[in-house]
């Protein structure tokens, strides 16, 4: 069963919960672009729901749409994740994950996947 925050968190299109399994699971909804206020809810959301522990992260980012510099800006700084697992489905989904992967010195190990097979086994690596 998966921990996740309470419904009273407004203003992101996303879900995010805490596996069993310890991995840090945010998914975006499908077709958004993903603003510098997402994306520092996302983290803000990361962070209280690990309450000072370090977890890894599987980010499903399929069919996003975009994702604006000040959004890669936030990407760029320190949260709760241990590393960080982007999975896509698509061309398109590479490209923007490379632009993520982009950010001068990302905060934690970062990888970009189409498989959560693979993406879920590297996370476990640590």
């Amino acid at each position: 069963m998966a921990e996740s925050l309470p419904d009273g968190i407004e203003g992101i299109d996303a879900t995010l919960a805490l596996g069993t399994d310890s991995i840090l699971r945010l998914r975006w909804a499908r077709g958004i672009s993903i603003a510098e206020e997402d994306a520092r809810r996302a983290m803000d959301w990361v962070n209280e729901l690990c309450a000072g522990a370090r977890h890894p992260m599987l980010v499903d980012m399929a069919t996003t749409k975009a994702v604006s510099r000040g959004a890669r800006e936030v990407f760029g700084l320190p949260c709760a994740a241990s590393r960080i697992a982007l999975l896509g489905s698509s061309q398109v989904d590479k490209v923007i994950a490379n632009f993520i992967l982009g950010v001068s010195a990302l905060p934690c190990p970062t990888r970009f996947f189409t498989s959560e097979t693979d993406a879920t086994d590297w996370l476990r690596q640590e």
